[in-house]
C-alpha cells in the first residue's frame, strides 16, 4: 500500500493538530504553512475530516480546525481511509489485472506479506503514538 499525496496530507495535518500545544482550533492558512502544502487543496482535505467526524471545525475569527477525536484513541486507518481504501483487496503491483491466489503476478507473494503489515501499522497505531510528548501506551 502506497498512500497518495492527498491521504498523507491528511495524516500530516492530523498530526500537526495532535502535536500543538496550544489547545484551540488551528486555521488552514497555519497548518498549511507549517506543512509547506497549498493552502485550498488542504482546506478540502479538513473539511473531508471534518465531515468524517475526525476533526471539528468552527466557523468565525476565531475558527479553524481541532481534533474532534482523542490522539490516543485516533487510529491512522481512521485518518487515512477518507482518501484510501482499506478493502483487503489489493490492486496487483504489476499492474495485472488478473493477480491472486493461484495466479499472482511476479511480485504477489512477497507484497502480499509487506501489505498486510503496512495495514497492520496503520489499525494499530494511533495519532498519538506518532505525536512527540503526547505517546498513548506502545
Amino acid at each position: 500500500m502506497i498512500l497518495s499525496q492527498t491521504a498523507e496530507y491528511a495524516l500530516q495535518a492530523t498530526l500537526f493538530l495532535a502535536e500543538v500545544e496550544e489547545d484551540r482550533p488551528y486555521r488552514v492558512g497555519e497548518i498549511a504553512a507549517s506543512m509547506r502544502v497549498p493552502q485550498n487543496y488542504l482546506s478540502k482535505v479538513l473539511h473531508v475530516l471534518a465531515r468524517a467526524g475526525i476533526l471539528t471545525s468552527l466557523r468565525g475569527p476565531r475558527g479553524g480546525f481541532q481534533l474532534a477525536i482523542p490522539a490516543e484513541e485516533l487510529p491512522l486507518k481512521e485518518v487515512v481511509r477518507q482518501f484510501h481504501q482499506f478493502t483487503g483487496e489489493r490492486r496487483c503491483l504489476l499492474g495485472r489485472e488478473r493477480c491472486g491466489e493461484g495466479e499472482g503476478c511476479a511480485a504477489h507473494s512477497r507484497w502480499e506479506s509487506v501489505a498486510l503489515t503496512v495495514e497492520a501499522f496503520f489499525a494499530e497505531t494511533t495519532v498519538a503514538q506518532l505525536s512527540p510528548g503526547r505517546k498513548g501506551p506502545e
